[in-house]
């Protein structure tokens, strides 16, 4: 195989973020338990190709919680990379959403607080300082969707 063709060759692996479709659907959020992190969209592990390299899958978990397409590429780029920097800003990202859930898990099932008064809560409570933060709409949104979710997979 000449330079060239090794250079540029595509890759015949099937992306296992999507199964090979380009798309990561309910089937496939669910099977990767990222069901509070993402929502169906373009693959951006194969960037909705529906295949990927070796060197991504040893570089870049599946399961990536913040490797999504809505990411600038650039930032897609820094993750794919290994940047420390990118990759513990994403870390944080994910620790955020995964303390928002525990806290929203702690007070409706052990407090019998419904998501209005859960958000109003986290709200007076949030560090004006915050590395991350969500405008009220969305956070109730959020709320509301761990709760559903909490009674529809109860553990």
């Amino acid at each position: 195989m000449s330079i060239f063709k090794l250079l540029f060759k595509k890759s015949d692996l099937e992306c296992p973020r999507c199964l090979g479709k380009g798309f990561v659907d309910w089937e496939d959020i669910q099977r990767l338990k990222k069901e509070l992190k993402w929502v169906p969209a373009p693959c951006a592990y194969c960037d909705a190709s529906g295949k990927t390299t070796k060197e991504m899958l040893s570089k870049v978990p599946v399961d990536t919680a913040f490797l999504t397409i809505d990411l600038p590429e650039s930032e897609i780029e820094k993750i794919k990379n290994g940047d420390t920097k990118t990759l513990k800003k994403g870390r944080l990202k994910e620790l955020f959403f995964d303390d928002l859930i525990k806290y929203t898990l702690h007070h409706h099932l052990n407090k019998n607080m419904d998501a209005q008064s859960i958000t109003d809560l986290y709200l007076k409570n949030e560090d004006s300082n915050a590395s991350f933060s969500l405008e009220r709409e969305n956070l109730l949104q959020y709320i509301e969707k761990v709760i559903r979710l909490s009674k529809s997979n109860p553990e």
